[in-house]
């Protein structure tokens, strides 16, 4: 029994729990939340996740730093935080760029730009590497400048003003030894110029300082003194929008009367819903809402219930179709990259594949973390790519620059048999419903040649493979048949695989570089036949799960009856591989490696291998 004093007492707690107790029931139904039952799984770095149908990967800059003139110019190796613009009828992409690691200067900011997101410009210099005088002291951090310069570190990368003028940004940030933080509001400042449509480049001006930086040892001019009115405006447009603001504060003054929202809530993405309301997205997956443009939120940012993502950027946009999707790595760790999908931009009910594969990490470095990370789209206001696909940036392993387009409505499933011949389908539509991983050498494409028309695999990547696969319908009996002409037959290998919707596969056949062609059996391997280079292989397979069997034959000859190497339930991919899967990195693996370790041979090119795909069909029984 409860007397006296501690009656009130009593009572005021409990109005207190019931109060917060309904508060975040109302978070619950007002804010992003996930409701599906899919979870990655990390010991896989595909997350075991089945792919959005018609994903394709293309790898936009491949760090090299025996081979500059084939990466950056410069052979830097530590690449991260695109940001990508589509105006003009051109994709523009923006990264940040040091010579090995995160936080080691110099740094400077790369301009890549494509018409089509899969054939990209070589990287121009866009924002370059920047001296700090010799004396300079960071409040709170020891010691003083001394041939140091700055490094980059922006979270926004292009504005697209009212009039159409096309601002991009950049910071330069102070790092005093390689644990310091160039975002801890004590850098120089915010540096902007326009691009051009006819592609050149306006003035570098500086848009913003950090006031304990002394002004008078600037590089650059204040956008202000430009004689450019329009462009002026342009910067005056972009400092008068609070949803704009919000993206710079974690490089900015702590009490920067521009940033709305002062927490150092990281990475900042956001969308309008139909209502105007404003939904915020931040690193470990936060979320807010705004009314008012973001000027205010409606509440502490709060890890939206259900989504799994850690120190990571997630991105969240509203798809062509008027839905939504979220991309992001659904895990502690920075793999698998995945797509969650939402009708009304708060529900999200479903976990989808976007990127599968970590790339060897060829060159060590401070804070690298391996998987592809740091996702960013195309901010609201800042273009619309024509074809209607959903389009991404991000890195792989801070190493490599990529982007992938999504086609929209976003599904996993197709629902009629494959017949796939590429002579006989639309020009420049052959690979709509095939997802690939489409590297700068190991490439994926469409060619011409041999009086026909083939999906080529390329490969001369010692540490990577290309890869292209198809969506079927789901079957637990099918027949399926593709033909193959590869190139060579002393080198380079293609594996051809067939996979449950989890990436599991049950049948490998495989293309060696000893000219033959054999089935994985267990832990060995079963010759089928030899092959020839510069001949076409009809292969035909007709698979059965209740069985655990599939027949194979290889241009009509008699079948040769096989026993799956791995169960599974159902058939749901065909996959075309020019290199073995890849296991690591583990969970297990250590987060950090050191700057000075590099894998061996990271200059070699191998000679290239080449198998051209000419058909598939399949057929459900």
């Amino acid at each position: 029994m409860i007397k006296g004093k501690n009656i009130s007492r009593y009572i005021s707690v409990s109005f207190l729990a019931i109060a917060v107790f309904v508060t975040g029931i109302v978070n619950a139904q007002d804010t992003v939340h996930y409701i599906g039952n899919t979870l990655s799984n990390i010991n896989y770095h595909h997350g075991q996740l089945t792919p959005a149908v018609g994903v394709h990967a293309t790898q936009v800059m491949r760090a090299s730093r025996e081979h500059p003139e084939k990466a950056d110019g410069f052979g830097w190796t530590y690449n991260h935080a695109p940001n990508m613009a589509y105006w003009n009828g051109t994709f523009y992409l923006q990264y940040l760029s040091n010579p090995v690691g995160e936080h080691i200067p110099p740094g400077q900011t790369f301009l890549v730009t494509s018409k089509d997101g899969e054939n990209w410009s070589k990287p121009q210099v866009l924002f370059p590497m920047y001296h700090i005088p010799d004396g300079w002291k960071k409040e709170d951090v020891e010691g003083e400048s001394k041939n140091l310069d700055a490094v980059m570190h922006q979270r926004m990368g292009f504005f697209v003003s009212s009039e159409g003028r096309l601002l991009t940004l950049a910071y330069y940030g102070i790092a005093m030894d390689k644990k310091d933080d160039p975002n801890d509001g004590k850098g120089i400042g915010r540096v902007v110029r326009e691009i051009y449509k006819d592609g050149t480049f306006g003035p570098v001006y500086f848009i913003r300082f950090n006031k304990s930086w002394d002004k008078s040892k600037s590089a650059y001019p204040f956008f202000e003194k430009s004689k450019d009115r329009s462009f002026k405006k342009a910067c005056e447009e972009l400092l008068a929008t609070p949803l704009m603001m919000q993206q710079w504060v974690e490089e900015a003054d702590r009490d920067d009367p521009l940033i709305p929202l002062k927490k150092q809530f990281k990475a900042f993405s956001y969308y309008h819903l139909p209502n105007g309301d404003v939904v915020g997205l931040w690193k470990h997956a936060l979320t807010s809402i705004s009314k008012d443009e973001g000027k205010t939120w409606e509440y502490h940012p709060m890890r939206a219930p259900g989504f799994v993502n850690s120190n990571a950027k997630i991105w969240g946009q509203k798809t062509s179709d008027e839905k939504y999707a979220t991309v992001y790595n659904p895990s502690e760790f920075r793999w698998p990259l995945a797509i969650s999908t939402s009708d009304d931009g708060l529900v999200y009910d479903n976990l989808l594949l976007v990127h599968g594969e970590i790339t060897p990490m060829r060159y060590g470095g401070n804070y690298k973390s391996y998987g592809p990370q740091y996702v960013r789209g195309i901010v609201e206001g800042n273009g619309t790519p024509p074809d209607g696909k959903l389009w991404v940036s991000y890195s792989v392993n801070k190493e490599d620059i990529w982007v992938a387009s999504v086609p929209v409505p976003v599904t996993s499933d197709v629902n009629e048999d494959v017949n796939d011949v590429f002579s006989q389908l639309p020009a420049g539509h052959e690979l709509d419903f095939w997802n690939y991983y489409n590297l700068a050498w190991a490439s994926v494409g469409i060619e011409k040649k041999y009086n026909s028309t083939w999906l080529t695999l390329r490969d001369h990547d010692l540490f990577d493979y290309a890869r292209a696969e198809r969506i079927v319908p789901y079957a637990e009996k099918m027949e399926t048949t593709f033909t193959v002409l590869p190139e060579q037959n002393n080198h380079g290998m293609m594996q051809v695989e067939f996979q449950d919707e989890k990436g599991s596969p049950a049948i490998r056949i495989v293309f060696d570089n000893e000219g033959r062609i054999k089935a994985k059996a267990g832990a060995r391997f079963r010759n089928i036949t030899t092959y020839e280079a510069g001949k076409e292989y009809e292969i035909s397979i007709r698979m059965d799960v209740s069985k655990r069997a599939f027949y194979v034959s290889v241009n009509g000859s008699k079948e040769t009856y096989m026993i799956f190497y791995a169960p599974v339930h159902g058939f749901k991919k065909v996959m075309f591989r020019t290199g073995e899967e890849r296991h690591f990195p583990t969970p297990d693996t250590p987060a950090d490696t050191p700057d000075y370790y590099d894998l061996p041979q990271t200059g070699v090119e191998i000679e290239e291998a080449v198998f051209n795909i000419k058909s598939l069909t399949t057929r459900k029984l």
